[in-house]
């Protein structure tokens, strides 16, 4: 469910209509509904509430400040890839013990920075990352407290680069050399192994592939105890769907009642670690047509929003449904919808049947709340899109559209030039 719905022919988020943001703020922008992100992420909470867990926010999916503070106000923690990320969610005011870090290449200085925020723990993907931990820590007078990242090795159906838990992957240490790099952190003087990790994929919408991975940490988990390893936390990742066109992924009640039924009795903390189940239908991204244009065999709408602002279509080939902000045509036709950036791969839809939209129309995209804004970029020198939270009948801009001053912040002229 969210909160974007026509009331008269007008497209509202909550019960502020689209077209008065525009007025205000202009196009193109993202709009984030703040009742849907809370209801989303207390939905998904309070399915495991009879459970020892920990739901972190994964940042990667949508940094903004604004954002990250709601989860901080419901006492959420935060799954960080980046010491930018450590930096937005501690700035967010998320608590540093609800922080857990991921991601195959931390940089010493990120260490360094993790450690002195004094957060939850690493996961830990590869054995010279635990040596360096473990080194840096030391020179700290520091532990490192840390979980190991499984390679599960499970069959996951999603696009190929959004797949994580295989053995071609980046991600991870092998099922095999697991047992091999736990005892190898044993030994390591700054070293505090308490967990166990995984995360297979992203926008998965079956609920085994979740299963088969929780049943084969379920079997570390029992080598691990005959080895005397204290495990306090088992980290399942995130990955969970949701409906961009016609997916049906399992609701979080029925995902939770299924890791439950595996996970039995184990006295273990569960850490989740949800996006785009919880940001990825919250926002819409808002444009304006500009011209169209028909050729013998095309016919394309030509918006003020390009690939810089929203790169998922032409990067994984992604679904995001268009719809008119204000029902004004009846005629629909097929068409491309397309943005100014000089790339023929700066499309949001191809083939698709849409209204006969004309020039100065808007053009909701939507489902665009998650690796929307945060995989943004300045490509063709575009100043990156404002955007906007829409609270019940209020709104405020939570990141200024960028100027023509920002994009050449920080880079200067040397003087032999």
């Amino acid at each position: 469910m969210n909160h974007f719905v026509y009331k008269n022919d007008d497209l509202f988020c909550e019960d502020v209509p689209i077209t008065g943001i525009v007025e205000k703020v202009g196009t193109p922008f993202y709009c984030y509904s703040h009742a849907t992100i809370t209801r989303h992420f207390r939905v998904f909470r309070d399915a495991f509430k009879d459970l020892d867990h920990l739901t972190c926010f994964s940042v990667k999916s949508n940094s903004n400040l604004a954002i990250l503070k709601i989860f901080a106000l419901h006492e959420g923690g935060a799954d960080i890839v980046s010491g930018g990320e450590l930096f937005r969610a501690l700035k967010a005011g998320i608590t540093p013990d609800k922080i857990v870090y991921s991601g195959v290449g931390k940089t010493p200085e990120e260490m360094k920075f993790a450690l002195t925020s004094n957060i939850s723990m690493f996961n830990v993907e590869s054995e010279q990352e635990l040596q360096a931990l473990n080194t840096i820590a030391g020179a700290m007078g520091r532990k490192a407290t840390v979980a190991i990242r499984i390679n599960p090795e499970v069959e996951t159906h999603t696009h190929p680069y959004i797949m994580t838990g295989h053995s071609e992957n980046k991600f991870g240490i092998s099922l095999e050399n697991s047992l091999q790099t736990y005892e190898s952190a044993r030994q390591m003087k700054n070293i505090d192994v308490k967990g166990i990790s995984c995360h297979i994929g992203s926008q998965l919408t079956d609920i085994d592939p979740f299963l088969n991975a929780l049943r084969k940490l379920k079997d570390i988990l029992q080598e691990l105890k005959k080895m005397a390893f204290d495990i306090r936390f088992l980290n399942l990742g995130g990955g969970l769907g949701i409906t961009y066109e016609d997916e049906k992924p399992p609701h979080p009640l029925e995902y939770a009642m299924a890791l439950k039924e595996v996970l039995g009795k184990e006295n273990i903390t569960l850490i989740l670690e949800p996006g785009r189940v919880i940001i990825g239908n919250a926002g819409i991204l808002i444009t304006q047509v500009l011209y169209t244009k028909s050729t013998k065999n095309k016919r394309f709408v030509i918006v003020d929003a390009g690939m810089n602002d929203l790169i998922r279509p032409t990067l994984y080939n992604s679904f995001h449904a268009i719809q008119p902000v204000k029902i004004i045509h009846s005629e629909m036709v097929v068409a491309d919808l397309v943005g100014p950036v000089c790339e023929t791969g700066d499309f949001f839809a191809k083939d698709r049947k849409m209204p006969a939209f004309q020039s100065g129309d808007l053009v909701a995209i939507m489902s665009a709340g998650a690796y929307s804004f945060s995989m943004a970029s300045n490509y063709n020198s575009r100043p990156r899109p404002a955007e906007v939270m829409v609270k019940g009948k209020l709104f405020s801009i939570i990141r200024s559209r960028e100027t023509y001053d920002d994009l050449i912040h920080g880079e200067m002229i040397p003087e032999f030039l």
